[in-house]
């Protein structure tokens, strides 16, 4: 799912009234058959409203301590420009980090937002190139991914390395969030990356401290034109790297009376063959809250997610991983670092991932621009 939804939704809010006084811009539309060309489609796609590149994993440090990561970049098209001379006002560049150190206590994160030009924000097609000021993901024609984002508080400074061919998600790429076929995105993800670099924490005494850390990753690549149903209040997302080199990925888009609109889960094994699984077959069960002393807002931190016959419990690495993001997209949702526990018939996996939880701070306004 990932949180550009939340993104689009504040940058339609936020472009309300010169929308009012123009027409409305015509974006490409996601439809099934058109299949994942990799690795032409890990660039930008400007003819689509909006898309996001997305990382996060688990590191550890030289004294194996455990330590969560997320950095996102957005790229949005706003309708005007034509994407021509240094200044480009026909799209909007976002960006998102976050560092989770139990030894810290909590999430810290930042945040950016630019038009793209003069070569300070932009989103390159054909392969993986994206930047925001001092902050950028590029992937080498080895397939390797370099990040980099120098941040208020923290900094990351990373490699990833596949070590297997990208999952590509629902239909050959064509992922529904809704019951009508438009309510989709094109979607794949880069599972059991491995990860080595620096990593800079915070500390007591607020200079920072810089460590090296290896560890795992999860990459998702998501472009749309369209809005979730208009029921919708927010979604549970979950991507989990599984020791065993498993990779599994579910997320439930939620109703305003917490029904789901939509549900959908994709297990991959360690030797590449994936299970789908439809709304039936998946949901999300809160076993434990907690609740916000930021924002007063209550999130499920403790889930389990039933996948077919396999309940999946998730444990957060700390409660606090809560993201304000107001002042670049306007929400305010959790994401965080979870472990990942999984009782199927007659054994049991382990793994580590990501749990996003959006709409419980307000729900969402969809189709309300």
């Amino acid at each position: 799912m990932r949180a550009f939804l939340t993104m689009l939704l504040a940058l339609l809010s936020a472009s309300a009234a010169s929308a009012a006084l123009a027409a409305e811009p015509q974006f490409a539309a996601v439809v099934p058959g058109r299949p994942i060309d990799w690795p032409q489609d890990s660039g930008a796609h400007p003819e689509y409203r909006t898309e996001w590149w997305y990382a996060t994993g688990w590191l550890e440090t030289p004294d194996h301590k455990p330590l969560g990561f997320q950095i996102t970049f957005f790229r949005s098209s706003t309708g005007k420009g034509n994407g021509a001379g240094a200044f480009d006002p026909s799209q909007l560049i976002v960006a998102h980090a976050a560092l989770s150190d139990p030894a810290y206590g909590r999430l810290v994160h930042d945040q950016d937002i630019a038009r793209q030009g003069f070569g300070l924000a932009y989103a390159n097609a054909g392969n993986t190139d994206v930047k925001l000021d001092a902050w950028r993901m590029v992937r080498a024609a080895d397939g390797r991914y370099a990040v980099d984002a120098d941040a208020a508080g923290f900094a990351l400074h990373l490699v990833f390395t596949p070590t297997q061919p990208p999952m590509i998600q629902g239909e050959a790429g064509y992922s529904r969030k809704g019951p009508q076929p438009q309510q989709a995105s094109y979607y794949y993800s880069e599972p059991q990356l491995q990860v080595s670099g620096k990593v800079t924490r915070p500390s007591a005494s607020g200079k920072g401290e810089t460590v090296d850390v290896t560890g795992s990753a999860w990459i998702d690549h998501e472009w749309s034109s369209t809005l979730l149903s208009a029921d919708a209040s927010g979604w549970d997302w979950l991507g989990a790297n599984l020791d065993d080199g498993s990779a599994l990925m579910a997320f439930k888009v939620r109703s305003r009376d917490g029904r789901a609109i939509w549900a959908h889960a994709a297990l991959r094994d360690r030797t590449g063959r994936a299970t789908q699984y439809g709304p039936a077959d998946v949901d999300f069960t809160p076993e434990r809250q907690w609740r916000s002393p930021a924002t007063n807002t209550a999130y499920p931190v403790a889930m389990t997610v039933r996948v077919g016959a396999t309940r999946w419990r998730l444990a957060p690495l700390i409660d606090d991983q809560e993201l304000d993001s107001r002042e670049s997209t306007g929400a305010v949702y959790w994401e965080g670092a979870v472990t990942v526990t999984g009782d199927a018939p007659g054994a049991q996996q382990r793994g580590r991932g990501y749990l996003e939880l959006t709409g419980y701070s307000k729900a969402l306004e969809v189709g309300k621009h």
